[in-house]
């Protein structure tokens, strides 16, 4: 096995890009494994750092795109010279996917985790977002994430009240989302102060919920999870809902009014956001 530690230390690494390089190979090869990469595949390669994931994603893909940030670390990866690798320096938040290949694509990721949330976004599109040219070309994603995030991303309404949230909705309204892999610090170099997950996130063909409003229905999610300690009253009145409105949605649908955002599945927000928008 190669040494990825040595290489990983050999490269500088920077803080202020949030970079962590996965220096253990097992947890590479079943991230190779879980991605299920076919000859005629193209994956893009999210932040793939130094390229340790990278040089086993080649031998596997038709085409490897691996989209950098850090231009000393493109230059590590322009090392690899395989013919079907083509590196992007630019951030991903800024790249269009869907312009960059004509076939479908897998997605690998190793983010930074402090800005998943923009990724997911970016990648699948807002709840309300029906026709995202990005979505559109992506089959599913593969993603090392933080656990606590991993944990946000697979939770309901039954998990513990910090992990059900936005970033559920946003990771399951366009997804199956499952949790793949515990995957611990010494995994990394340096080592973050917590642990991480693989997570994978299958896109759906149609969004999870068939609403007549997707615009709404973000409105109202937003404001169920507004204030994490008022009940979904409150939240939504506070957030500029009628409270007569509200008032008559909650009953109609037998919730009470001091129930938290947090308690309530997707499928009923979609509900409270149906009955909010027949009552306006």
């Amino acid at each position: 096995m190669m040494n990825y530690f040595e290489r990983a230390r050999y490269f500088r690494t920077k803080k202020r890009l949030g970079q962590n390089f996965l220096i253990n190979g097992d947890v590479i090869q079943a991230i190779i494994e879980y991605a299920d990469i076919q000859p005629d595949d193209t994956v893009i390669e999210i932040g793939p750092g130094v390229g340790f994931v990278t040089e086993q994603l080649v031998k596997h893909a038709q085409k490897v795109i691996a989209i950098e940030l850090d231009e000393e670390a493109v230059k590590e990866l322009e090392k690899l010279e395989a013919d079907n690798l083509e590196i992007i320096h630019k951030d991903i938040l800024k790249t269009d996917l869907s312009e960059l290949c004509e076939d479908k694509i897998k997605i690998v990721a190793n983010i930074p985790y402090y800005i998943t949330s923009p990724i997911i976004a970016h990648l699948l599109g807002e709840v309300d977002d029906l026709d995202n040219r990005n979505r559109n070309k992506i089959t599913d994603i593969i993603l090392m994430v933080q656990e606590e995030v991993a944990r946000r991303m697979t939770a309901d309404e039954n998990s513990p009240a910090k992990q059900y949230g936005l970033l559920t909705i946003l990771s399951q309204f366009w997804a199956e989302v499952e949790l793949l892999k515990l995957v611990g610090r010494k995994s990394f170099y340096p080592a973050p102060k917590v642990n991480s997950a693989l997570v994978k996130l299958t896109v759906r063909e149609k969004p999870l919920l068939d609403l007549s409003d997707y615009t709404h229905f973000r409105k109202t999610v937003k404001a169920g999870f507004s204030q994490r300690r008022k009940n979904i009253k409150n939240c939504l009145v506070s957030n500029g809902f009628s409270k007569e409105n509200v008032k008559n949605a909650l009953a109609k649908l037998g919730l009470d009014e001091n129930i938290r955002g947090e308690k309530l599945s997707i499928e009923m927000f979609g509900k409270l956001s149906e009955e909010l928008k027949n009552g306006q």
